[in-house]
């Protein structure tokens, strides 16, 4: 790849193109075309052909037409090519899906596709739906995208050689994305399939699954009984861009939101090898084993153990129940006395509980493993898209 700096040219482009770009209207290169309607009386909750509407477009098909119908209307009406590209025009516009040549129709009007008949180069253009600022776009309480903006939108295009190169290194970068979050998802799967599987379900004192060795009933227990319920400490607003950085030792946790609630680094700590739990807000009763010395901020609800009961298994136990006890009067909330009453089943042996607490974090790395690739190869896709594109 060259760098480019003309007007006209991307910024990054591979080796060997050197024209400029064209700039050209969508609609200088083809037309808006839709499938033919389909009434509702003419649809079933099952059948031989998925029919797509706006709220299922690109998931899981909740309508079917009849064989008959859709060939009918293949025949005789608009219908996209192997590879077309359609997209949702209203309520979340821009929602792109491939056609891979399946028997599946499509809502009329409200999924659309370029019909350009071989001017563009599909994988390309793909690329560009992602970027694309539609002309003249409309809409108040429903964003709807009409005929008229997706054709006077305007498309900068190299030749279709460039295109084609463009679109391929685009799609392995998808197929990459694709397959980390295809793990990603799986894995998250996994998980809370273990959790049902390993602890105790539906008034059972037992799990199903258990490391071999280990007999007997699991015991209830308060949360008051096996933890000091403590709570973080305020970090102030005005110190806290000064204090917190990412090159001081000890992480910093404040609400569960992203990134696990790290908000950074800090050169002391308050904590060590403990459990926290979102007090307060949209995330209230989020549970988390927090690993060797860290910070809290006082959103976070802390507890203590000296036995050993401070580790993921517990944890697990307690994020699968905190939830039912928080109030939802006004802000959500879930205070240190109410967290101290509520009771869990645990193992009554530490080995046990450590041996859950090992597996689970086993699996929560493969998770932060993917999560983590997942974000920079979307930071390098964007990147690219900036690149690359005029």
């Amino acid at each position: 790849m060259t760098e480019q700096t003309n007007s006209g040219e991307p910024e990054i482009r591979f080796s060997g193109f050197k024209s400029k770009w064209d700039t050209k209207r969508l609609g200088d290169l083809g037309k808006v075309a839709t499938n033919k309607r389909v009434f509702m009386h003419e649809t079933a909750l099952t059948g031989d052909v998925p029919f797509y509407k706006i709220g299922s477009f690109g998931r899981e098909p909740k309508l079917f037409i009849s064989q008959s119908l859709f060939e009918k209307y293949k025949q005789r009406f608009p219908f996209p090519d192997y590879g077309d590209l359609l997209f949702s025009v209203i309520g979340s516009i821009g929602r792109v899906v491939e056609y891979k040549g399946e028997d599946e129709y499509f809502q009329d009007s409200n999924i659309v596709w370029l019909q350009h008949n071989g001017a563009l180069v599909n994988s390309f253009l793909k690329q560009f739906y992602s970027i694309v600022e539609w002309s003249g776009l409309e809409g108040s309480t429903i964003t709807h995208l009409y005929n008229r903006n997706i054709l006077d939108t305007k498309i900068d295009l190299p030749c279709k050689e460039e295109q084609t190169r463009i679109g391929s290194y685009f799609n392995s970068l998808d197929q990459m994305i694709d397959l980390h979050q295809q793990k990603h998802d799986k894995l998250l799967m996994l998980k809370q399939a273990m959790l049902q599987k390993m602890f105790p379900q539906d008034g059972a004192t037992t799990p199903e699954i258990r490391f071999k060795g280990f007999k007997g009933d699991w015991e209830k227990r308060k949360v008051v009984d096996l933890f000091k319920v403590t709570r973080g400490n305020v970090l102030a607003a005005t110190k806290t861009s000064r204090k917190i950085s990412n090159i001081s030792p000890y992480p910093v946790y404040s609400s569960q939101t992203k990134n696990d609630g790290l908000m950074g680094y800090y050169h002391s700590y308050l904590f060590q090898n403990a459990i926290t739990w979102t007090t307060d807000g949209a995330n209230a009763g989020t549970v988390r084993f927090r690993d060797g010395k860290f910070y809290s901020t006082n959103v976070n609800g802390v507890l203590l153990s000296d036995e050993g009961f401070a580790n993921r298994a517990v944890a697990e136990a307690l994020n699968q129940e905190a939830w039912r006890h928080v109030s939802h009067v006004g802000n959500p909330k879930l205070m240190n006395n109410v967290m101290g009453q509520i009771e869990i089943l645990i193992a009554r042996d530490i080995e046990e509980q450590q041996k859950i607490g090992a597996y689970f974090r086993t699996v929560d790395n493969l998770i932060s493993k993917h999560a983590t690739q997942l974000k920079k190869l979307k930071n390098i896709k964007s990147a690219c898209l900036e690149k690359m594109f005029v």
